[in-house]
């Protein structure tokens, strides 16, 4: 089958399987209306994408799923602006922390094993 390589995280992957699970973690996310990171980021890891490369992947994942969410909610009128504005400060944060958790575990040298273990 094809196969395509991704320079950044300098690996092959069969195009039909990356296209496969994207699907079916995309049915998922609009299913069950979460954003779907959780889901890609251990199948890439578990597909050989290294772990810092799917974790930033899943990121995509979940923004895609998120904005298409969104808007969908948004043009039904069930989108409660005051709840989300809340959900943004505290991501932010979070978001924040974790980046700073995320470089410190980098500069040691294994941030790859943290996000193996923690899938």
């Amino acid at each position: 089958m094809l196969q395509i390589y991704l320079p950044i995280a300098d690996v092959s992957i069969n195009i039909a399987t990356l296209l496969i699970v994207s699907i079916v973690v995309g049915f998922f996310a609009g299913l069950l209306g979460i954003g779907g990171g959780f889901l890609i980021t251990p199948i890439l890891i578990f597909l050989g994408i290294p772990p810092i490369y799917a974790v930033a992947n899943g990121a995509n994942n979940i923004l895609a799923a998120s904005v298409s969410g969104t808007l969908a909610h948004w043009f039904k009128n069930q989108l409660d602006i005051k709840m989300g504005l809340l959900i943004i400060i505290g991501g932010i944060f979070g978001s924040i922390a974790g980046i700073i958790l995320f470089q410190f575990f980098q500069s040691k040298g294994f941030v790859n094993n943290i996000i193996s273990i923690m899938y």
